[in-house]
């Protein structure tokens, strides 16, 4: 749903200039660096990008769910690693506090996300607790009025740079699977809560990704999202669903940039006494990636009016994310193919998309576990169980 075409084309036009003046143009050095400059993060600030999924009431700017994916799929033109340091902010690190935050919590934090004064992260995965995430082996044992916190997450986005960590811990020791978890509110100066500095990662370089160490951290009862210990995997999974859509759409975006730098390349690449844009096979592979992204797009779109208007979405949320992961690997190879040996050379466009979409088919579930959500739901609309 778009409230006001107006208002929103002109957000988006002022999100394209953004994207396409600041960002691309720095995109080598970026992924060289491993690190976005502060000049450009204080511009994001200032264009409210980590805001836009918050409310308004908070200092957000509340895009709809099409809103927010035709946001993504503008935003993630450029190389991913900006849409991710702010994207958490606007996503799965607020939206645990949207949905089931109290409202003393939302007054104190959501401001503060949706400048951007504040960065967030979602603390969820384990090293033992990846796709079957009711594997937690954090803790907090209640002290009091307190909880004392400890275990260990891994492969947490901005972790190495976040002020605010929303911590899932198992606080019921007799429960099991998603029963017994809560989600905490921990601020980084926390005592007993590190987060070292960030690994070295395949792509995506200038996003920090890294640990959370939690040593006995203690929290006050209060920090509990929404108050009422044991639901947290309950917020978790209503924060992912909505985050499965707005990935879908930072899945778009790389695959629309690379069909266009493929038609350039076909353009300018002269073999046989031709652009290669002439030979048919070279045709096929660029009218296969854009037709797919048609198809994403269009899956995408269907899939956030519905959840605007209502409906429960579970399952085509995956089906988006499964099926605009896949397609951006798939015209990522494309682009690859296309560029010849200048794609698999470091600084090139299309190795660099190679690098960074590879992650797309690994977080907010694998492949291979929405491919399992899709089928167990729906053979459970026809009647049948798994």
């Amino acid at each position: 749903m778009i409230r006001s075409p107006d208002k929103f084309n002109a957000l988006l036009a002022e999100v394209r200039d953004f994207i396409r003046n600041e960002c691309m143009p720095i995109e080598a050095q970026v992924d060289r660096d491993d690190l976005i400059p502060e000049p450009v993060v204080e511009r994001m600030r200032a264009l409210g990008l980590f805001g836009h999924s918050i409310p308004e009431q908070y200092g957000g700017a509340g895009l709809t769910s099409e809103e927010l994916s035709l946001v993504n799929m503008e935003v993630s033109q450029a190389a991913t690693t900006f849409r991710a340091r702010f994207g958490g902010n606007t996503g799965i690190a607020s939206e645990s506090l949207v949905v089931d935050g109290t409202p003393e919590q939302k007054q104190r934090w959501l401001p503060e996300l949706a400048s951007g004064r504040l960065t967030g992260c979602f603390a969820l995965t384990e090293p033992e607790a990846g796709s079957d995430a009711t594997a937690q082996r954090t803790v907090a044992v209640r002290d009091g009025e307190h909880y004392r916190i400890t275990g260990r997450k891994c492969f947490i986005t901005n972790a190495p740079i976040a002020g605010l960590f929303t911590v899932f811990a198992r606080t019921d020791p007799q429960a099991r699977g998603a029963a017994g978890i809560s989600a905490f509110l921990v601020e980084r100066d926390t005592p007993g809560l590190s987060a070292p500095a960030g690994y070295r990662k395949m792509g995506q370089h200038g996003s920090p990704v890294g640990e959370v160490i939690l040593e006995g951290c203690r929290v006050h009862e209060s920090a509990i999202v929404g108050g009422v210990p044991g639901l947290g995997f309950k917020t978790a999974m209503k924060a992912l669903n909505k985050q499965r859509i707005n990935l879908a759409g930072l899945c778009i975006g790389p695959a629309i940039r690379l069909v266009d730098e493929m038609v350039a390349r076909a353009a300018s690449r002269r073999q046989f006494g031709q652009a290669i844009g002439e030979f048919q096979l070279v045709q096929q592979m660029i009218a296969e990636s854009n037709t797919e992204v048609h198809a994403a797009r269009a899956l995408l779109l269907e899939t956030a009016r519905k959840r605007d208007d209502g409906a429960d979405v579970t399952m085509e949320a995956s089906m988006c994310k499964l099926f605009a992961s896949e397609m951006c690997g798939r015209v990522a190879d494309r682009a690859v193919q296309v560029f010849g040996g200048g794609g698999y050379i470091n600084d090139n466009v299309a190795e660099r998309f190679y690098r960074d979409v590879r992650l797309f088919r690994l977080y907010e579930g694998t492949s291979q576990i929405h491919l399992t959500n899709i089928a167990r739901r729906t053979m459970a609309r026809a009647g049948h169980q798994t």
